[in-house]
């Protein structure tokens, strides 16, 4: 008993003498300007440490240090790039025995960083990594400064690991003119060395009138010795948006990437392990060369089955008819800024099992495009659908105010009906379609797309059907009033199936020009012209049907009545709602004529035969 008593007095002793130490011979101030002098070193900028450095002990040994503030740049918005409440750094016992510093763990509280931004590619974080000739020379000062006095090298300081709380990020975008707040509750760095892999964990917060967005995230960082590298794996990050800006109000994004920088190749390669956006998923990687002034960039993604339809914005229209009684006018439409596309350099090969847009549904997208000095050009776009197959390229050029466009487009094999259903919700045709346009144009405002596109092209629909219209069963019916009969009335499916359609087409400001529509069928061939006006969505289309065939059906032993009569067929309307008609009195005339004709040369023959019996 006796033993652990006086146990316990010499380590009460040694506790003590410890603390007289560290208090009366031991001052952490004379790491001061060593620090102050290291960072301007390494940085350029002044570090201030406006309280002195203090020991605690309890819960545990260490340095306490606050106020502390690191300057930004000269002449940025922000003065300080960093400000800091209050540091604790908690320190190993043993190396403070040899007057070394271990940092066992660094805890910041209260911590303000600001980020700032400019048009001309300044920002924060420039210099951080590098020297200059002034700092060198202040680095100088301070290596020998430090060996006349006999303290400790910074080289020995260790970190055993960092939480950071209570934080407040704040990034200043010039060419916004915007500031945007970040909440981050945690940033934890486990058992740090350099050359080693660490824990990093991160917790934040952003709310906007538009938009809350959390996100947290956890994996493994290493820095090279040269502070130059930086490597990291493993690592997870959730994030959550909400607000009614976001689709269904909600979108969760879940990830898991490795990344190396390499600040002195200025390269960066990144693996996306795995990418969730709510049902959607995919990975890929990218690598990015920065050491230019236009950074080059080569991605690559894929995607499973994507499902776009919950983030397609919904059409009300009761709040355009709100806003049109209540007077309320809308902007002017605006060309879309592609500024941007001049700020990086882009290789991107994307592919996907599966597209789903609502009701259209696609398989095996295959997309390859190049982003180069402000001209965007897809390569290849393919895709299958509707059990037949999409083929495209295209180019967009942004380096004007106005952006100009060109593409090549040709689908073969696809069934019409159904995608014209899914797509616009028009069931007026039918049958196996191959089309093939090309086309260029200026202005991405949508009614200028329609106005300054300049295309042409050509289809070929087989084995199909013109919904909304029974032609054989209108020419029924013009042929009973032929005959006499004007009560006739139509009946049955207003269907009319053909063998083929085809045709050529041209497109310019708006208007659509089809000069040679040719439909065969069975019972009828159907030649014509018209227009299609895009911005009126107005059908204007002027044909002329005859009979091949007899009208009661195939099989018929004798030539129908109508048989090579040419008969005015029209159709007018719009693209949603067209309008089938047969203009009667012409058919009438057209028979008349034709009937004449026929009693003309019935009497030529009578009077030959007459002349030749003489």
């Amino acid at each position: 008993m006796k033993f652990v008593k006086w146990l316990l007095i010499v380590f009460a002793s040694l506790f003590l003498l410890l603390i007289a130490y560290l208090t009366l011979i031991f001052d952490p101030n004379d790491f001061k300007p060593q620090i102050v002098e290291a960072v301007k070193k390494q940085t350029g900028r002044d570090l201030l440490i406006k309280q002195d450095l203090s020991w605690t002990f309890f819960p545990s040994i260490g340095i306490a240090l606050g106020d502390i503030s690191l300057s930004n740049p000269e002449g940025f918005k922000h003065d300080t790039m960093l400000k800091v409440d209050g540091i604790v750094a908690e320190v190993a016992l043993m190396p403070l025995l040899s007057k070394e510093v271990e940092i066992a763990q660094l805890n910041l509280d209260g911590l303000t960083l600001n980020f700032d931004s400019y048009k001309n590619g300044r920002s924060s974080m420039d210099g951080l990594t590098s020297t200059g000739e002034k700092a060198d020379k202040a680095g100088d000062k301070a290596g020998s400064d430090g060996a006349a006095q006999g303290s400790v090298q910074l080289s020995s300081l260790n970190i055993g690991g960092i939480a950071i709380t209570n934080t407040q990020v704040n990034l200043y975008d010039e060419a916004t003119g915007k500031t945007q707040a970040l909440t981050l509750e945690s940033l934890t760095l486990g058992e740090f060395s350099l050359g080693q892999f660490a824990d990093l964990g991160y917790k934040f917060s952003m709310t906007q009138p538009e938009m809350k967005v959390s996100s947290q995230g956890k994996g493994q960082i290493k820095v090279d010795p040269s502070l130059a590298k930086i490597a990291i794996k493993d690592f997870e990050i959730e994030n959550s948006l909400e607000g009614d800006a976001i689709p269904n109000k909600r979108m969760n994004i879940n990830l898991t990437t490795q990344l190396e920088l390499d600040n002195n190749a200025k390269t960066m390669a990144l693996v996306l392990s795995s990418l969730n956006i709510e049902q959607i998923k995919a990975q890929g990687k990218m690598s990015v060369n920065y050491g230019a002034k236009v950074p080059d960039v080569v991605a690559s993604m894929s995607f499973g089955d994507v499902d776009v339809t919950p983030f397609m914005a919904k059409d009300d229209g009761t709040k355009g008819e709100d806003k049109t009684a209540k007077g309320e006018g809308t902007a002017p439409a605006k060309e879309p800024d592609l500024s941007g596309m001049k700020a990086v350099n882009l290789k991107l090969d994307l592919d996907a099992k599966s597209v789903t847009a609502d009701k259209i549904k696609t398989e095996n997208w295959l997309m390859k495009l190049t982003l180069k000095n402000g001209v965007l050009d897809v390569s290849q776009l393919s895709a299958e659908l509707y059990q037949g197959k999409l083929l495209a390229s295209a180019q967009l050029d942004g380096r004007k105010s106005v952006a100009s466009y060109r593409f090549n487009k040709k689908i073969s094999g696809i069934k019409v009906r159904p995608l014209l259903t899914d797509a616009a919700e028009v069931d007026m045709l039918a049958g196996t379609t191959n089309f093939e346009v090309t086309g260029s144009g200026h202005s991405l405002i949508p009614d200028n797309i329609k106005r300054n596109l300049d295309a042409k092209g050509q289809f070929e629909i087989a084995d199909g059907a013109l919904y909304g219209v029974n032609i054989p069963q209108m020419l029924r019916d013009a042929k009973a009033k032929l005959g006499g009969n004007l009560n006739a009335a139509s009946s049955g499916e207003k269907k009319t199936d053909f063998t083929s359609l085809t045709g050529s087409f041209t497109m310019a400001k708006g208007i659509v020009n089809n000069p040679d529509l040719n439909m065969a069928s069975p019972l009828i061939r159907l030649q014509g012209k018209g227009n299609v006006n895009l911005l009126s969505e107005a059908i204007d289309y002027a044909l002329k049907t005859s009979v091949v065939g007899s009208l009661e059906g195939q099989g018929g032993a004798e030539k129908d009545v109508l048989y090579g009569v040419e008969i005015p067929f029209a159709i007018a309307g719009t693209i949603s709602e067209p309008k089938f008609s047969l203009d009667t009195a012409a058919l009438f005339e057209s028979k008349l004529k034709k009937e004449t004709e026929k009693a003309t040369d019935e009497l030529k023959d009578k009077l030959f035969k007459k002349l030749g019996g003489l």
